[in-house]
């Protein structure tokens, strides 16, 4: 696939993986290319069932069916076919697409609409999406005019068929990414492959572990535009991670940093000290989701959401002496290898 579907930057690095031994159960054998703007990439050990050429083609279709279905940056996509339609018009959408925008629906009903997937006019106008680039704050009235036009409540998804209620532009990047994780997860295990890593664009799920039976680690970075350091170390089985942060896109007028996480209850990026979220869950799609949606929530509101709902979060916020680590307990938990995911 040569255009790219969804911009972002990366928020977690693999640490170094086991040396390939002489059998075929112990060896880490490892497939990866390129995706959704980004790359993928798959380290397993065993043999799949019909061999690693189907493995690898199996992958590729997977991930081809994701970008068909939810690539703002393809005109032929399901979703810009539904973005353009005229009001009234019902488009046909996939079981996968209808999934993702489910669950999707979910967050934005349980945050309020902090988390709102409509929000794609909003996105575009402060240059996060297909649309050019820019480097300044739009004018306030092409602000509230795109405003005007998010509201996941005026989304109608009757089965297979999604009507265009007028003007409403869906953007999956916040949720989409994830679920291309779980379902090239879905394409593992299809293959008899249990034990293994899949990343797309920095978002993670681990299942069984390493050779030896060792865990699969990944690494947290400090939000810190420009420096890429790791913060912390996470053993991760039967797991899947996703962080949101700042701190890779945006730009900076006079000193002020816009990011691209919106919040489409003001039209505006978010302003506050948190610097990324990182998520843990059985799903990489609802982890996606919930990071973004807790970035949008801010320190304290998203720390209680969490909480409440006891989702094992790590929240990094910017302090007056640097990044300071908020973890919730069920995060703890699984920092100190008490428990498993949610």
């Amino acid at each position: 696939m040569t255009n790219p579907v969804f911009r972002f930057f990366p928020l977690l690095a693999l640490l170094a993986l086991l040396a390939a031994c002489d059998d075929t159960a112990d060896r880490l054998s490892a497939l990866n290319g390129p995706t959704m703007g980004t790359t993928w990439s798959v380290k397993f050990t065993g043999t799949p069932t019909d061999g690693v050429p189907a493995l690898r083609q199996s992958i590729e279709a997977a991930l081809e069916q994701v970008n068909a279905d939810m690539s703002t940056y393809r005109e032929d996509a399901t979703i810009s076919r539904f973005n353009r339609a005229e009001a009234g018009r019902a488009v046909t959408v996939s079981d996968d697409f209808a999934r993702v925008l489910n669950e999707a629906l979910t967050i934005s009903e349980d945050t309020d609409g902090a988390y709102d997937v409509t929000i794609g006019p909003l996105v575009n106008l402060w240059g996060f999406g297909p649309d050019p680039e820019r480097f300044e704050p739009p004018p306030q009235a092409e602000v509230d005019a795109a405003r005007a036009r998010v509201g996941w409540q005026r989304l109608s998804l009757n089965g297979d068929q999604l009507t265009q209620p007028g003007g409403v532009y869906l953007d999956l990047s916040s949720i989409a990414k994830g679920f291309a994780v779980d379902k090239v997860a879905g394409v593992m295990e299809q293959a008899g492959i249990r034990n293994y890593l899949v990343e797309i664009g920095g978002e993670l799920r681990a299942s069984g572990g390493k050779p030896q039976g060792q865990p699969w680690r990944v690494a947290v970075e400090r939000p810190i535009p420009g420096v890429r350091q790791m913060d912390k170390v996470i053993a991760l089985r039967d797991l899947s991670i996703a962080t949101s942060g700042d701190y890779r896109n945006f730009f900076e007028v006079d000193g002020k940093v816009y990011s691209h996480t919106i919040d489409p209850r003001t039209g505006y990026p978010v302003g506050h000290q948190l610097g990324s979220v990182t998520v843990l869950h059985s799903s990489c799609m609802v982890a996606d989701g919930l990071a973004t949606a807790l970035t949008v929530l801010g320190p304290e509101k998203g720390l209680a959401f969490a909480r409440a709902r006891e989702l094992p979060v790590l929240f990094i916020v910017r302090g007056d002496d640097g990044p300071e680590e908020i973890m919730t307990d069920a995060f703890r938990r699984i920092l100190e290898g008490e428990a498993g995911g949610n």
